[in-house]
């Protein structure tokens, strides 16, 4: 039978999308830019260190990460951050964010927090996993609205001490998927702090961390943690190479954190997870180590910025993203929006609702949409240019 906890859970954002959208021509065009998947050149020696090690693929790979791989993420994490860890005690690799970002709640919220059920807190729009994985352990999901009023970004710090107390982790996205927000070094002080004194775990979602507009990287919440000399076991990161590599499909990426923290999560890794493919883990050592591709891949979401805020120029609800590559478009109503659009268009963005939770009878989302700009930009442009004319002419 299927386990209670989810059985009112509501359909998953892009099936909600296809049942809104499919059985509707589309008005023009098609343009997508519904999904996150980046469409930018990966280097191009990708293929040439795949067929050099590509005997590797008939050999059981290191369920954790090669010492090699794992020393080549801590010395990003170093020259990023400027925090120095132990690679081999603080790093595991997982196949992309969203195995972490799940496995973490396996793995590290207890079955009780002072004698009661524990709490997880999350941004409201959040990623889907958020939810699934505080469910899965039968913690409480406390969604937390993430609106224009606060900076885009959840205010922990006004929850009530009987939810605090019982908080066992606390999932926060910066760069912000999908307002694009970036958490301040106030910010993450504050909510480190609200963990220190309340003793729960930070979930850092940092998969967006290298793509940002100006010369100033945001700051990391391991980064603040060390400066603040919190708890070691404090804070647990997340990466991957899907935006900062334009690397989906290699399912690469790490949790680093307290040596603790990843102890357990490689205990439940090494009876529960599927490793990386050793020649994929040797791509990813030299992804890890090369940074050329990584300015260059952010020079051309630079461009992208500026052609969004050219075309939104005079639309007053407009404000671009500081990071990531989402808009987050105010609307009358997302779904009415984003039938419309295809309808008289062909332009595909998703509604904000389906990022969202109601919470007493409020959904943040509802009220916007989601625009990836991934396609090129001649492509996303032109899609921008129609969905303003036909949203906000």
């Amino acid at each position: 039978m299927f386990p209670e906890r989810f059985s009112n859970l509501p359909a998953y954002a892009f099936p909600r999308l296809r049942a809104l959208l499919d059985a509707h021509a589309p008005g023009g065009p098609v343009v997508h830019m519904t999904i996150g998947e980046p469409k930018h050149a990966f280097p191009d020696w990708i293929g040439r260190v795949i067929a050099e090690n590509i005997a590797d693929f008939g050999r059981y790979p290191p369920n954790d990460g090669t010492p090699e791989l794992l020393d080549t993420i801590g010395g990003w994490i170093a020259g990023r951050y400027g925090v120095q860890i132990d690679a081999q005690r603080q790093v595991m690799t997982v196949n992309g964010t969203r195995e972490g970002l799940y496995n973490a709640c396996m793995a590290l919220v207890p079955e009780q927090k002072r004698g009661a059920k524990p709490v997880i807190l999350m941004p409201n729009p959040f990623y889907q996993v958020y939810m699934i994985g505080a469910i899965s352990v039968s913690a409480e999901p406390v969604f937390v609205p993430a609106t224009r009023d606060g900076g885009y970004l959840p205010d922990y710090t006004a929850l009530p001490p009987e939810v605090l107390n019982r908080t066992a982790a606390a999932y926060i996205c910066s760069p912000a998927n999908p307002q694009g927000a970036v958490a301040s070094r106030d910010y993450w002080r504050d909510l480190i702090g609200l963990a220190e004194r309340h003793d729960f775990q930070i979930f850092a979602d940092e998969c967006y961390s290298e793509i940002y507009r100006g010369d100033v990287a945001p700051v990391g919440a391991l980064q603040v943690a060390a400066e603040m000399g919190a708890d070691p076991e404090r804070v647990v990161i997340f990466h991957s190479l899907s935006k900062r590599s334009n690397l989906p499909g290699l399912r690469s990426g790490f949790m680093a954190g307290g040596p603790q923290s990843i102890a357990r999560a490689r205990q439940l890794r090494a009876y529960s997870g599927a490793p990386v493919p050793l020649p994929l883990q040797r791509v990813s050592e030299t992804v890890w180590a090369d940074e050329a591709h990584v300015i260059e891949n952010r020079r051309l979401y630079g461009e992208k910025y500026l052609a969004a805020d050219q075309v939104f120029a005079g639309v007053n609800s407009y404000m671009g993203p500081a990071a990531g590559f989402f808009l987050w478009l105010p609307v009358d109503d997302g779904e009415a929006a984003a039938l419309k659009l295809w309808q008289q268009t062909g332009v595909r963005v998703l509604p904000g609702a389906y990022l969202s939770r109601d919470v007493n009878g409020e959904n943040p989302g509802k009220g916007y949409i989601r625009v990836a700009m991934v396609a090129p930009i001649n492509e996303m442009q032109a899609g921008l240019i129609a969905l303003r004319d036909c949203i906000y002419g």
